[in-house]
């Protein structure tokens, strides 16, 4: 089992940047395939990006591509979302998560295949 925290929300400014980061637990983190997912007030919760087990490959929605980053560091247990030029639409609540699926799986964007969440960190852009 793995336990997951975030941490780096908080009001900005349209335009600005935050950090978000989520800590992990657990001995096999490496063996996890991690991913960030929102979800604003009314809206369903929406996939924002992934990450490979290794960290070699990223995966992002169209909506943030180009603006957010994300990255690992599996030496630490943790995970990342740079996230550049918000913009009043990326305000919810964020969610990392992690999928246990064998290492021959490969990386998911639907939130259906991640089997451990954390609790969220809040994201508000000011316009």
């Amino acid at each position: 089992q793995v336990q997951l925290v975030e941490s780096g929300g908080g009001l900005v400014q349209a335009g600005g940047s935050l950090r978000l980061s989520c800590a992990a637990s657990g001995r096999t983190y490496s063996s996890y395939i991690m991913g960030w997912f929102r979800q604003a007030p009314g809206k369903e919760r929406e996939f924002v990006a992934a990450i490979s087990r290794s960290g070699g490959n990223t995966y992002y929605a169209d909506s943030v591509k180009g603006r957010f980053t994300i990255s690992r560091e599996n030496a630490v247990n943790s995970m990342y979302l740079q996230m550049n030029s918000l913009k009043p639409e990326d305000t919810a609540t964020y969610f990392c998560a992690a999928d246990s699926s064998h290492y021959t799986v490969p990386v998911s964007r639907s939130g259906y295949r991640y089997d451990y969440w954390g609790q969220g960190t809040q994201v508000t852009v000011s316009s």
